[in-house]
Parts: structure tokens; C-alpha cells; sequence
């Protein structure tokens, strides 16, 4: 797999975790809770939207002249 590849991948699961994340936090604090398949659907929707704009920006932001 190349690295530009890989990295979108990373940000997209560290995107999708800490969507996650934020939602647990949010539900400690009030007493509203969230489905299960919400949750984790809006959290697939963070992974794939961070993964697709990380490959994109890493691809347009490469510097000239570098591999």
C-alpha cells in the first residue's frame, strides 16, 4: 500500500474515532442518549469523509519535485 494511501486511511480512522469520542462526552454530560446504529453510521460517514479529503489534500498539497 503507498504511504499516501496508508496516512488517508489513518486520519480517516482517527477522524471516525474521535467523532466517537466526542459523542461519548456528550452523552456523560446530558442525559440524551444516541442509537447505536446513528452512532456508528455517522461515525462510518467521519471515517470514509476524512479519508477521501486526506487523500485529496495530501495529493494537492505534495511539494514540486519530491516523489
Amino acid at each position: 500500500m503507498n504511504p499516501v494511501r496508508k496516512a488517508s486511511l489513518l486520519w480517516g480512522l482517527i477522524g471516525g474515532l474521535s467523532f466517537l469520542v466526542l459523542l461519548q462526552g456528550y452523552e456523560l454530560l446530558s442525559m440524551e442518549r444516541v442509537d447505536w446504529l446513528v452512532k456508528f453510521g455517522v461515525a462510518l460517514a467521519v471515517v470514509v469523509g476524512a479519508a477521501v479529503l486526506s487523500y485529496a489534500y495530501q495529493k494537492r498539497a505534495r511539494p514540486k519535485g519530491r516523489v
